[in-house]
């Protein structure tokens, strides 16, 4: 089975190693900032591969600024970035996920327009809702380098042969529930149910048109709409019995592994993991859709990674250079180029659709237009992680009929609300 993403649904975990933002001495710098340290996770030797190609562009295009880059884990990075952040020692440019933002706004400078415009950058340079990626209350902590939302991944095959129909570009939820229900026959179920924030809050958010947190970083899971939204998704797998129960709070990729092992028809996933699932080693012809369109419309969120300037940066002149050329035109053609992401500069996203083997170039890109037209910025409250936290492994007794989802947010609203 190919290696599918993790993209924003991991948790922050715990351990602390340091890394330095100006490095000292004996990091390999000085600590007057003449080295400008890229901070930036990475899981691969491919994936440290792409961030040197465009730490080269940041070198080719700043020739008298020294750059370094140090990466880790995901699993690490950001318990590596809490140590960094108590002792002020934040790298200078720093990688920053969308739904990890709330919880470190204050290692981060607030970027105004005229820092942009010192980066060689623009907010007309980036795709229409981008910006609000690594915003938070109206502040902008950082600039993406691509963005992402949730989409429906569907078994064509599978499908097919219960005789539902496909998921179209503008298909309902009464077209979802139908094509779940046929689809649940032999031992197979329509859908594999979530267990990743995003994953599961997808289908809840598109159905009610409400998030679970107001603009203003208020927590509102009680919120009669997305509550109702959140009680029917949990019905898929406790009256409508179209999704399997899940059997432990371990199985964080519950719903997309019972996709890619063939035991579910449908998922709902990331834009991060579009190419794994139609390109999957299991050989089923797989499809993609947009978030079906409930009677509140199909509000969808707007997700992704950028880098922003530490707080404790004592070069942020140079920061910010190098930042600009992280998000250039250069740099992020390579990053539409290799496939390796949806880049956030609008110029460049063509370029991504060109990296997309023929065979299922137009409907990636038919979908992706579709799926980005009615994105929003996710909104968290401050201990939105926490929340996270909490309601996770609450999941597997709701799947499984021993508690309901109802009770579930609203305890986490009585115990994390503002």
């Amino acid at each position: 089975m190919k290696k599918m993403r993790v993209g924003a649904v991991v948790a922050v975990a715990g351990v602390a190693v340091a890394l330095t933002g100006c490095t000292s001495a004996s990091g390999g710098g000085s600590a007057d900032g003449d080295t400008i340290v890229v901070d930036m996770w990475a899981g691969s030797e491919d994936d440290t591969a792409a961030l040197e190609a465009q730490m080269d562009v940041v070198r080719e295009q700043n020739p008298d600024i020294k750059v370094e880059l140090r990466t880790a884990p995901w699993g690490d990075f950001f318990t590596k970035l809490t140590t960094n952040m108590a002792s002020g020692n934040m790298a200078c440019v720093t990688g920053m996920n969308s739904g990890m933002l709330a919880s470190y706004t204050s290692g981060f400078v607030k970027l105004t327009d005229e820092d942009l415009t010192k980066a060689g950058l623009a907010s007309s340079d980036f795709a229409e809702g981008s910006l609000e990626i690594l915003s938070n209350k109206g502040d902008m902590y950082g600039v993406p380098f691509d963005v992402s939302t949730m989409l429906t991944y569907y078994n064509e095959d599978q499908l097919t042969a219960a005789g539902a129909d496909l998921p179209a570009i503008d298909w309902t939820f009464d077209d979802f529930e139908a094509a779940a229900k046929k689809a649940t026959t032999g031992g197979k179920y329509g859908f594999g149910i979530g267990m990743g924030d995003f994953q599961w809050q997808a289908l809840p958010i598109a159905k009610s048109g409400v998030q679970p947190v107001s603009q203003d970083g208020t927590l509102q899971l009680t919120d009669p709409a997305f509550a109702d939204a959140a009680e029917w998704y949990a019905g898929l797998v406790t009256e409508q019995k179209v999704a399997a129960p899940v059997a432990s709070a371990s199985d964080g990729g519950w719903g997309e592994n019972q996709f890619t092992s063939e035991n579910a028809a449908m998922a709902v996933d990331g834009t991060w993991n579009a190419v794994g699932y139609l390109d999957n080693e299991a050989g089923f012809k797989a499809g993609m859709a947009p978030l079906p369109t409930g009677e509140n419309g199909d509000l969808s969120l707007i997700l992704g990674s950028g880098y922003g300037i530490a707080e404790s940066c004592e070069n942020k002149e140079d920061a910010l250079k190098v930042l600009g050329s992280l998000l250039s035109k250069d740099s992020q053609d390579y990053i539409a180029s290799s496939g390796r992401s949806y880049p956030a500069r609008a110029e460049s996203q063509p370029l991504y659709f060109e990296s997309i083997d023929e065979a299922y170039r137009e409907q990636v890109k038919a979908t992706f237009e579709a799926a980005f037209a009615n994105v929003q910025g996710q909104y968290v409250s401050d201990n939105w992680a926490k929340v996270g936290t909490f309601i996770q492994p609450s999941l597997v007794s709701v799947y499984n009929s021993q508690e309901s989802m109802t009770a579930v947010l609203e305890s986490a609203q009585q115990q994390f609300g503002n």
